[in-house]
């Protein structure tokens, strides 16, 4: 029996490498729906080949010119996640969440009632409304999986261990692309040499991210929220080579080291086939990186941003969603040239460090309207104190 599969986000890098693994398999799979913001022309691409009849795609100018460009009349076509009833009858066998940013977290809250499974990449989902999702899954049924590579992995060498025996939980870091740039030259660092990430292909925003190492200090977040470990047993450490994605250390002695190539496709697809005797085509075991792990801690000079980890405390609370928001609106400014590279770290850390904000960390997320409207008012805030 084919397995029913929903893809949010399929236009993105984590949505594109679902689909490669899925079009190797065609006929063990139904895919009831995809979903774009913008990308019209490449999801109508994907429904062809899949036979999809179910499409969501947000944004209004897009959508327009999709419904404007639609041939295949048996294809329907939303512009929201409203009408999920209209789709699904029963539950998907499995669905991937892929939106990235804060736009993600309310369709990934809204598909858990129709997923027996749930794999989520999206990091400010997790980060900011962990405690909502969680509350969901568990009123719902739903299995959940990580996707990021550290905390697939975290969950994979962790799996029916009794967390009291975690000593410490290191997650690696490539370092980006100025891991052994200068101090004093990071200031004038161009937007286009920040988005050339060594190892990866990703997205502007987690780009960036991953140059000032903002994305190791969410991860850290995410890592205490799905696997309810507190902050001082989490640690980052600086991997160049991307081979080692996760170091468990046990109060027994014992050290789990788990590893595997740069590619996205293996955390996936073991989300996917996590309880099937499939296997992926991987390549042999690459002693040269493991004989080179160049491993080191990381150096709080170059990359400041870490620090915001001694501003977090283990409780979930409404300060995530403004570290979230604030970074955001901040790489976007990068972005547009509007600040250098290194303010992002500075400016991010002086404006946390208003008093206006702290009081947040004792307030709970109980809703997402409420994060929502926090990173409104965050981003209006910061953009006020600028001007």
């Amino acid at each position: 029996m084919k397995r029913n599969i929903a893809i949010l986000g399929s236009t993105g890098s984590i949505g594109k490498s679902l689909l490669n693994i899925i079009y190797r398999d065609l006929k063990k799979f139904n895919i009831t729906l995809l979903s774009t913001n913008k990308n019209y022309r490449l999801i109508f691409k994907q429904a062809k080949k899949l036979n999809v009849k179910n499409l969501i795609i947000i944004d209004p100018k897009s959508y327009n010119l999709a419904i404007k460009n639609l041939k295949n009349k048996k294809i329907k076509i939303f512009n929201n996640f409203q009408s999920l009833d209209k789709i699904f009858k029963k539950k998907n066998d499995y669905t991937m969440c892929a939106i990235s940013g804060l736009e993600g977290l309310k369709p990934t809250c809204d598909m858990i009632k129709y997923s027996k499974k749930i794999a989520i990449a999206n990091k400010e989902a997790i980060v900011c409304g962990w405690s909502i999702l969680n509350k969901e899954m568990k009123n719902h049924k739903t299995e959940f999986i990580p996707i990021d590579s550290e905390h697939f992995s975290i969950w994979y060498g962790i799996n029916n261990i009794n967390k009291k025996k975690i000593d410490k939980i290191y997650l690696t870091a490539s370092g980006g692309p100025f891991l052994n740039t200068s101090l004093n030259k990071l200031d004038k660092v161009k937007v286009i040499d920040a988005l050339n990430h060594p190892n990866w292909s990703m997205g502007k925003k987690i780009s960036i991210d991953s140059a000032t190492m903002m994305n190791k200090v969410l991860e850290i977040i995410e890592a205490r929220n799905i696997f309810n470990i507190k902050i001082k047993k989490l640690n980052i450490l600086i991997h160049p080579e991307s081979y080692l994605h996760a170091i468990i250390k046990f109060n027994n002695g014992l050290i789990k080291f788990i590893a595997h190539d740069t590619t996205m496709e293996i955390p996936i697809f073991n989300s996917l086939y996590n309880e099937t005797l499939n296997s992926i085509k991987s390549k042999n075991l690459n002693i040269a990186k493991l004989n080179n792990l160049n491993l080191k801690n990381v150096d709080r000079n170059k990359f400041p941003i870490t620090k915001l980890l001694t501003m977090v405390n283990d409780n979930y609370s409404l300060f995530e969603t403004i570290i979230v928001s604030a970074n955001d609106e901040l790489v976007n400014l990068y972005l547009n040239k509007k600040i250098q590279f290194t303010q992002i770290s500075s400016l991010l850390i002086s404006f946390l460090n208003k008093s206006e904000f702290k009081k947040y960390k004792k307030r709970k997320p109980n809703n997402i309207e409420t994060i929502i409207k926090l990173n409104n008012y965050v981003r209006f805030k910061l953009n006020e104190i600028r001007i």
